[in-house]
């Protein structure tokens, strides 16, 4: 795909790995719309976008879980920039403890955030791509998507349901020119999960190096999809 002077729109697109992905798109040329849930944030991140990249940047404060705020994101990305060609469902919450004491408020809060937000938004985004001929889904999953641990069903559950949900959409509108892929990341040194990322823990990944990989996949011949990345670090600590 030549993606200079087309449109992303990024979930999540204010910290962490939402945010290397948005700066990288913007190098390459891309118009990014990107969505948090803080107005702040996003001013912040667009002012930056706008600084470093070739294209344009805009946002809009918007909670995955909601499907009207959803819309009214693609909605914004439409007005600014006439239409969709990439969408990149990173936005995602981990709550983390032992079944019987996560709250199903909890609960529902990662599995609508991390599977029901792709849907909503996927929902949204397939219409305009086929207007446009064809675009590119690219969904943010975790290596939790196919490692069960303990303390985690809540969040292996919504990465193991993303993970199908990816491989059957990929295969709903690989002909309608719409590719679609999923990323599987081992541990990123971000701020998931409410902890500051920690210079100690250099062996981890980056969020550029989450990025590399979506601008890799964009770059791919047509011909070719790779639907499932997994990406881990090369030297995590010896147990």
């Amino acid at each position: 795909m030549n993606i200079k002077g087309k449109t992303a729109v990024v979930t999540g697109g204010t910290k962490g790995i939402g945010r290397g992905i948005a700066s990288a798109l913007a190098r390459e040329g891309m118009n990014v719309c990107i969505s948090a849930r803080h107005e702040d944030e996003i001013e912040e991140a667009v002012r930056v976008l706008d600084e470093e990249g070739e294209g344009r940047a805009s946002g809009v404060v918007c909670d995955v879980r909601d499907y009207e705020q959803v819309k009214s994101l693609f909605e914004h990305a439409i007005s600014e920039f006439n239409g969709v060609d990439v969408l990149v469902n990173n936005a995602g919450i981990g709550i983390f403890a032992p079944v019987e004491e996560i709250s199903p408020e909890d609960f529902r809060a990662v599995l609508e955030t991390n599977l029901f937000g792709v849907f909503y938004c996927c929902h949204e985004a397939i219409p305009l791509m086929r207007k446009r001929g064809g675009g590119y889904i690219i969904n943010i999953s975790s290596l939790a998507g196919a490692n069960p641990h303990p303390r985690m069903a809540a969040y292996n559950a919504s990465k193991f349901g993303l993970n199908g949900f990816s491989e059957a959409l990929m295969q709903e509108v690989r002909h309608d020119q719409i590719k679609v892929s999923y990323i599987m990341p081992g541990s990123v040194n971000t701020e998931f999960g409410g902890d500051a990322p920690d210079e100690s823990k250099s062996w981890q990944l980056q969020p550029a190096d989450i990025a590399r990989v979506v601008l890799d996949l964009l770059h791919h011949d047509e011909r070719a999809l790779p639907s499932r990345v997994e990406i881990r670090p090369s030297r995590p600590p010896k147990k």
